[in-house]
This record gives C-alpha cells, sequence and structure tokens, in this order.
C-alpha cells in the first residue's frame, strides 16, 4: 500500500446524502465522520458535502472538517455534481463519493481520483422503500449504471461481504479495499442490567430495520417472561407507521420508544438491556452492535444482513438467525439461559475491542493516498473478528 506521504496536504471532498447530525443519520454517517477526522489528523484538508436540514447550517466548520450543505434527500445528488463542477467546494486532490444506493456521479463531473464508498448492496432495499417503478429504476443505477461509471475507481468497503456483494455487481480487479468500522470506547454509567428481560432496539426508524420482527418477537415471548420490554431507541420517518403497528398487535404495553436521545441515554441503555435485537433487513457493519458490546450486551441479527457476519462471532459474541422464528427462538435463549448469556456478554465485550477507529483511519487513509498516487488497493483489513 501507498505511503501517507501522499496524503498530508491534500484536499479530500467527501460527497455524502448525509451527516451524522442529519435525523436520519446513522452508522454511515459516524463511518464518513469518523474517516474525515483521520484524515484532518493527518494534515489533510477535508471538506463533506450534504444534504440541507432544519436547524443547520449552510456551512460550518466541525473537528477542522469543512460540512457544506445544499439540496433535500434527492436533489443533494444534483446539488452535489454542481457543487463539484463549479469548484464552490474548493480543488481536490481526490474525491470519495459515498453510493448510498445512488452514487453522486462524480466521475462525471471531475477528472480527479474518484474512490467509491459502499456500506453495503441495496438490492432488497429497493423494493421496501421505493415500490415499483422508483425502486426498479434505482436498482437499475446500483447495480448496471454504478458498476459501468466507476469501473475505473477505487472502492472502499466496509465489510468482506459488502466486498462481495460489489463483485457479483460487476465490480471486477484488485481495486476493493475492504476498511472495517470502529467502535467508539465509553466509560459504562454503571447502571447496571434491568432487573427484568429488557430487549433493545437502536437505530433509525425505517422499513428495512424491520424492527415490527421485534415487536413480534417479545410480543411472542412475554407469557413465558413475565416483565420482558423492548426498548426502541431512535427515530425517523417509519415511527408513526411502527407505533400503529404496535397498537394493532396489542404489544402497547411491551414497547417503550424512546426516540432519538443523546449519547449518554443511550448507553446507559445499551448497559441495562440483556440483548440487542437487530432484525434488519441489510447492514454494511452494524455499528450497534459493536457500541452494545462495549456494554457487555450481546446481540441477536439475521445472518443475511451480511455485514453482521463479520460483526458477531456467532455463538460466541451473539448469535445469527435466518428468519422470524429464529429470532424468536434465539432471544428466548438468550433470555433465559443465564450461562448462556454470560457467555455471550465476555465475548461481546472482547469483540468490540478487537475494532478500532484509529486501525480503520489508518486504512482508509492508506487507501486514498494509494488511489492520488494511481494505485488500486484491495487489501484485506486485517483486523479479523477474535477467537474469543
Amino acid at each position: 500500500m501507498h505511503d501517507l506521504a501522499e496524503l498530508s496536504g491534500k484536499h479530500v471532498v467527501f460527497l455524502s446524502w448525509r451527516d451524522t447530525h442529519n435525523p436520519e443519520g446513522g452508522g454511515a454517517e459516524r463511518y464518513l465522520e469518523k474517516m474525515a477526522q483521520g484524515l484532518v489528523e493527518r494534515s489533510c484538508t477535508v471538506t463533506v458535502f450534504c444534504a440541507a436540514y432544519a436547524s443547520a447550517p449552510p456551512e460550518e466548520v466541525v473537528d477542522g472538517v469543512r460540512y457544506v450543505r445544499r439540496g433535500s434527500k434527492l436533489s443533494v445528488y444534483a446539488e452535489g455534481m454542481r457543487a463539484l463542477r463549479r469548484g464552490l467546494l474548493g480543488a481536490p486532490d481526490v474525491v470519495v463519493d459515498v453510493q448510498n444506493g445512488l452514487p453522486f456521479f462524480s466521475r462525471l463531473v471531475t477528472r480527479r481520483p474518484v474512490v467509491v464508498l459502499v456500506h453495503h448492496v441495496h438490492r432488497e432495499q429497493w423494493p421496501v422503500v421505493y415500490p415499483g417503478a422508483p425502486g426498479r429504476i434505482g436498482w437499475w443505477i446500483e447495480h448496471r449504471l454504478a458498476p459501468w461509471l466507476y469501473r475505473r475507481c477505487q472502492y472502499v468497503a466496509v465489510s468482506r461481504a459488502t466486498r462481495g456483494e460489489l463483485r457479483d455487481l460487476g465490480v471486477r480487479g484488485p481495486r476493493i479495499a475492504v476498511v472495517h468500522n470502529g467502535t467508539d470506547p465509553y466509560v459504562p454509567v454503571n447502571p447496571g442490567k434491568s432487573p427484568d428481560p429488557l430487549v433493545a432496539v437502536v437505530g433509525r426508524l425505517v422499513p428495512h430495520k424491520q424492527v415490527e420482527h421485534a415487536v413480534d418477537a417479545v410480543l411472542a415471548l412475554q407469557p413465558e417472561l413475565p416483565g420482558l420490554r423492548l426498548a426502541v431507541v431512535g427515530s425517523g420517518w417509519w415511527e408513526a407507521k411502527l407505533r400503529e403497528y404496535v397498537e394493532e398487535r396489542g404489544a402497547g404495553g411491551l414497547v417503550d420508544f424512546h426516540g432519538h436521545v443523546d449519547e449518554e441515554t443511550k448507553h446507559e441503555l445499551y448497559e441495562r438491556a440483556w440483548v440487542l435485537a437487530l432484525p434488519s433487513l441489510k447492514e454494511g457493519w452494524g455499528l450497534v452492535i459493536g457500541e452494545a458490546g462495549m456494554h457487555s450486551t450481546p446481540a441477536v441479527a439475521y445472518r443475511t444482513a451480511g455485514g453482521t457476519r463479520e460483526s458477531i462471532a456467532d455463538g460466541r459474541s451473539g448469535l445469527l438467525v435466518d428468519s422470524p422464528d429464529e429470532l424468536v427462538a434465539a432471544l428466548r435463549r438468550v433470555l433465559t439461559d443465564a450461562e448462556l448469556r454470560d457467555q455471550l456478554s465476555v465475548g461481546a465485550l472482547a469483540m468490540s475491542k478487537e475494532f478500532t477507529w484509529q486501525h480503520a483511519q489508518q486504512s482508509f487513509a492508506l487507501v486514498l493516498g494509494a488511489a492520488i498516487a494511481g494505485v488500486f488497493t484491495d487489501t484485506q483489513d486485517p483486523e479479523e473478528p477474535p477467537e474469543i
């Protein structure tokens, strides 16, 4: 991999749908923020272009990173192309095009090296979020047009699962580097575990997170686990529908909606929970898994989500399942078997410490340095799931 000297003094521009403070921001935006901060620490000038939203200034500098906000959820792509073409973002040495389903088509408006950052492929999400023709068009752009447009560009995937998906789309050659997520160290607030069984779901409330599966699981388990509750942490445009679902299923007395909370409250809930449920349809990595693990809280997630196969060591730091019925069975095991829960808790804590942001930042910086030098990188992040 190329020397980091190539990066010193360079200008890096990120094109991203969202930033971390956007109401719809999540793990992908946290990753972007961490990579941007790592580049600033390595003497780079960093600009992040993203969509505008209520209360956010059009421009600001946070931790040395310049944020420029224009456009809406959909128009941000055209605004990003325009800003890059007109030099409104400065003169970048490399552009990081964050492909969250749709790319920014940056390859059409710049001659600078472009690195495509992908958290996961959205094959399963398009028909869920955009049924009918819009979803079919979106999927065609993602799996046909984008691989062709960026056929001479470096890619960064956050997991081996995502790298495999990109290769299935036709991204060929030695140019997909894997740079895993890290986990923020957090000093436990020590409220202790809840005296009654508590399942937590943390993340954006959108259809493909499938929080309904967790609601159904808790409803199925409640007769044999008196006092069982589900804590739903996060907000999103699907919240009203989810609340309706909870009432329709008669689960109102079992589910607590905490909304968007501050970091201290979020970590307190992680620490009180007996288990984290992640019934998401697709995850590039699953940042919440590591966050919960910092509090010795194991996770149960769908194996088919992709990145969960790397952020969870199945049977050691959590459990992977393949269906809603298996989700119920796995949650039952964790909630009723104290010995298993203790074993998974130890593994979850150990796993959370294996993946650091410092390592991810170094790996990402090396990939960008190589891209500036005109060298493709296809390395595997050396941090593998630990043997617990």
